[in-house]
This record gives structure tokens, sequence and C-alpha cells, in this order.
């Protein structure tokens, strides 16, 4: 039978608010499905960027998972502390990060790390340091395929690239790295019929490269929405993040993909500056801003209108207000969860309604 109360604290009296609660059942149970969406362990990359915690890098490690990406050098340190085999920096390096980087590989030499190119430019600096420094650097090409954000378009610019660094011996060529988060549709046929016209272009630019004689060892793919479509490819990598703590927005978005909720916050209201609002301890500085109003989903019954919000207040409209005395508690899911994460020094972990210790989130900073 389904706990509807499995969020709450039994006793909130020594926690401030607003804090964030995860819950390591319903994290691990995430991770299993995760790896079960997959087919096959081995084929998984996840992303850390949304927990950036080593507790729960060991957690998938101790599933067979031995392959993570990540977005700065921090957390590509982390990965390495907790002796993550292989670490894909998915953000290309540029000025200090380049060094940076090259660092890393010297301090965890016992992990294989890898990075991102796009261009020419940072090709040629990248190999002319490892050349330099008697090194090898592992890279993806980045491509492309609807998101404009980074990459490049795959055709015959792309093509030259990948051929050049194919040439440089201090260069180990992983493959091909592509990112679809422009795919957003609710309905997962037309989120797979979309994801596979989109990746029409990645494919042909691979046939390209390897009737041309290229080797493509590998190929990385996909966020969230649409790994269990690219789990479907059999040589492609799959790099979910999000699922190991979910957020409200993918679970109305996605609601193919079975994630439980695993990070709460908690919230007080230190107001009611009229008969009909109340105000919350639930500011910018505290949880996801990026979207519009709303940004949070309450749990439990609740007739609650999210009016406006300011760096430290989050202030609601209510049928109720005698339900909500002052210093009450709320419990609620970020549409965002993952730099919701990232204004928090620690997780606060929760089992049977009870605290039971904290996570530090080691990679919150840059």
């Amino acid at each position: 039978m389904k706990d509807p109360n499995w969020y709450q604290l039994n006793d909130t009296s020594n926690i401030k608010s607003p804090s964030l609660l995860v819950y390591p059942d319903r994290i691990q149970y995430n991770a299993e499905l995760m790896c079960k969406l997959s087919g096959n362990i081995s084929r998984l990359r996840p992303h850390i960027k949304t927990h950036k915690t080593s507790e729960i890098v060991d957690l998938q490690l101790k599933l067979g998972i031995d392959k993570f990406k990540c977005a700065t050098n921090r957390e590509a340190e982390l990965l390495a502390k907790c002796g993550a085999p292989d670490v894909l920096l998915a953000m290309q390096p540029v000025a200090t990060e380049i060094d940076s980087y090259f660092r890393l590989q010297e301090k965890y030499p016992k992990t294989l790390f890898s990075t991102l190119f796009d261009n020419r430019e940072t090709l040629e600096q990248l190999a002319r340091i490892a050349k330099k420094e008697r090194k090898k650097i592992a890279l993806w090409i980045d491509i492309n395929n609807g998101m404009n954000r980074t990459g490049i378009i795959p055709g015959k610019e792309a093509e030259s690239l990948y051929k050049r660094a194919s040439q440089e011996n201090s260069i180990d060529l992983k493959g091909i790295h592509v990112y679809d988060g422009h795919i957003h549709d609710n309905n997962l046929a037309d989120r797979t019929t979309r994801c596979n016209s989109d990746f029409e272009a990645v494919e042909t630019f691979k046939l390209k490269l390897e009737s041309s004689g290229f080797a493509v060892p590998f190929v990385v793919a996909g966020g969230t929405p649409t790994f269990p479509i690219h789990q479907k490819r059999e040589s492609v990598e799959l790099s979910p993040g999000t699922p190991l703590l979910w957020d409200d927005g993918y679970a109305q978005n996605y609601q193919d993909l079975k994630f439980k909720y695993a990070a709460v916050l908690i919230t007080r209201v230190i107001s009611k500056p009229e008969n009909d609002l109340i105000c919350l301890d639930l500011g910018h500085k505290s949880v996801a801003s990026e979207m519009p109003l709303p940004r949070v989903r309450f749990l439990g019954n609740h007739d609650l209108s999210q009016v406006s919000q300011s760096e430290e207040h989050l202030v609601l409209k209510c049928t109720n207000p005698d339900q909500y005395p002052i210093g009450s508690e709320l419990y609620a899911v970020p549409k965002h969860i993952c730099p919701t994460v990232t204004k928090y020094h620690s997780l606060i972990t929760v089992n049977n309604n009870k605290i039971t210790g904290q996570w530090i989130i080691g990679a919150r900073d840059h």
C-alpha cells in the first residue's frame, strides 16, 4: 500500500527552512528503473549535474554503472574521487578550464577522462597542450542536431574537423557526442518521431566518416526525455541525469517515465499579509526560478496558487488561511531540480519519516 505521507517528517523541531530533503530508498528505486530502461547497464553514462553528490555516485557504482557524464571540472573531480573509471566532461573547456582539466588527469590517473570539441581552435589548443605535456587526450566531437546551444552541425565542416582530430597522435578520438535537449514533446510517440528525425543527420554523419575509413568507436546521445528512445539504437551510450532525484517538470511532461519524486523542499509560513494570502520562506535563493510560476508543486491536500516570488519569499493565495498558522510547514517538489540543488550546501536524508543524516553536495561550486 502506498504511503501518502511518505515525504513528511515526524519531527521538524530541529530542521531549518527551507531545506532540501532526499529519500535514499526512492533514489535507489529510480536508479534501478533507469538501469532497467537502459536494457544494458554497460550502455549507461548518467549525468551527475542534477545531484553533484558522492553518495549518489557510489549508489550507481554499486549497481554496476562505470561510465559517467558531468558538466564541470569540479563534478569530474568528484567522480574521480569516488573511483569512477570513465568520466566525460560534456562541456568544452576554455581558458583556465583547459589547464584545470589537464591537472585532473595528472591527479587521478586511474580515471579515464574525456571531453568535447566543436571547433578547430579548441581542437588545436587541446592537441598542442597534450603534445607538449606528452600526454594523450581523449576527445569526442560535439554535434548540434537541433538544440543550437553547443556543437557543430553535421556536414562537410564537421567531417573535416573529425578527420583532422584523427590525424593527431596526441588525441584518442572516442566518437560522437550529441545532446538533444531541445526535444520536449509530452507524447511519447511524438517525442520518438522527433528524436528519430533529428538523429538521422547524426547517423548519416557517422556513416560518411566510416565509409571514408575513419573509426567512430562510440556515440553518446540524449538526455532524460529521450534516453529510452535512443536505447533502441544498440551502439549508443545513454545519458539520463534527472531520474535519480526527479522533479515535477519532468513528472508532468513525461508521464511515460515512471520515476518517483526523491527530493522535496520543506518550507514554512512566515507571514499572512492579507486574509487570503500566506507567505513562505521559499524565494529565488531557495528554488530554481528561471521558469514562470508555479515553480513548485505542493504535496498533500492544498488549495494554493502561487502569486509572486522574490529573493526570500513566495506568496500564495489560499481559500482557507486558518489551515496555515505562522510557522507551519509545507512540502514542495521543485519544477526544476537541477539548479535547485546548487542552492543548498547539503541534502538532508530521510527514511521512514525521520531525518537520518546529510549528504554534502560536493560539486555545487565551480
